[in-house]
């Protein structure tokens, strides 16, 4: 029987990391299809080596300590090459990764190596000219699935959700907290913030959500600085309990997993019920790169012709009514979304 050892690539994000563990399952089915053996590794930086290691079936994660500088990343590639990677997929395609790749090629066998790209040339002319040449919608876990046709991985029609196994200090923090305010199995979870405000859905608009929503309870999850949080809360405070700044990104994660639905933007936490397989609505308005792959979610947007403007929501609005295509995905869109999410 043959033995693959496979390591994967990838050293940031959080979003982008949980995208990207999308492969670690469909990769090992193909192997055990053939019949052969299976070891998967992982490198990432040391910050999220917390975020890998929810995976049960990364047997090895590679932690690179970015604070070690040039000659921290060579003895690191040193100690990789040592493994005698049988396949190589580098899903970040960075200098970082480029550098590995080098060191790896010089082993005895040389692995097996796939790459994904960029598409450098069609993000300028997207933001620079206008014209979209990326599918539509561009699905991120798609994009970290398709260049692994060569080695025999391919999409299948059956989503595939993932199974991560949380830390039990994470699971006895949330559940207590849980039993301590929602005392809910069928709560919403509203997660309002994102790292650049172009994308945020106006905090008006989920005020307004919660009103028309009268029977449903809520958990919102936000930063230790999200402060607007406190006004979502406010609305009514028998069914809103604000957790922002209260939870990791890992507890966060685990509530994620507990709750009936979610609603977000184009945040980290929609990537993870996506990869979970949750019930959730996709706020989508700026972003051209986080469209989910999951069934369970919809996604609800406006057609604009400037959409989609952004990489990730940095930039300026170029309409006169700022955020339009975030405020025209109207509260009672939503509300009614909701519904039906609760009798599919």
């Amino acid at each position: 029987m043959k033995k693959n050892k496979i390591l994967i690539i990838r050293f940031s994000s959080f979003g982008d990391i949980i995208q990207c563990s999308s492969v670690v399952e469909p990769i090992r089915r193909v192997m055990r299809q053939n019949q052969d053996q299976c070891e998967i590794h992982w490198a990432t930086r040391s910050e999220f080596e917390y975020l890998v290691a929810l995976n049960p079936n990364v047997e090895k994660i590679w932690s690179l300590d970015k604070k070690l500088g040039f000659i921290g990343l060579i003895k690191y590639a040193l100690n990789l090459r040592n493994e005698n990677f049988t396949h190589v997929y580098d899903a970040h395609n960075n200098l970082r990764s480029y550098l590995i790749k080098l060191f790896l090629k010089f082993q005895l066998n040389s692995p097996n190596l796939l790459i994904r790209s960029k598409d450098r040339l069609k993000r300028f002319f997207l933001f620079k000219f206008r014209l979209n040449f990326f599918p539509k919608p561009f699905k991120g876990i798609d994009s970290y699935i398709n260049p692994l046709k060569d080695w025999g991985v391919v999409l299948t029609t059956i989503w595939p959700s993932m199974v991560w196994k949380f830390p039990i200090t994470t699971v006895i923090k949330v559940e207590e907290l849980m039993q301590a305010t929602i005392k809910s199995d069928d709560f919403i979870t509203l997660v309002p913030s994102a790292a650049w405000e172009m994308k945020r859905w106006p905090l008006d608009h989920w005020k307004r959500l919660i009103e028309l929503i009268p029977d449903k309870k809520f958990i919102v999850l936000g930063g230790k600085e999200d402060f607007f949080c406190e006004e979502i809360m406010a609305v009514d405070s028998n069914r809103v309990f604000n957790f922002a700044g209260k939870l990791s990104l890992v507890e966060s994660s685990y509530l994620i997993e507990k709750s009936h639905l979610v609603i977000s933007a184009d945040t980290g936490l929609l990537h993870v019920a996506d990869v979970l397989g949750k019930k959730a609505l996709s706020l989508m308005g700026p972003t051209a790169f986080g469209f989910t792959t999951n069934p369970k979610i919809k996604t609800l947007e406006v057609n604009l012709s400037c959409r989609p403007c952004s990489k990730d929501g940095r930039g300026k609005c170029s309409q006169l009514i700022y955020q339009q295509c975030m405020k025209e995905i109207t509260p009672a869109m939503v509300a009614s979304e909701v519904q039906i999410a609760f009798h599919e």
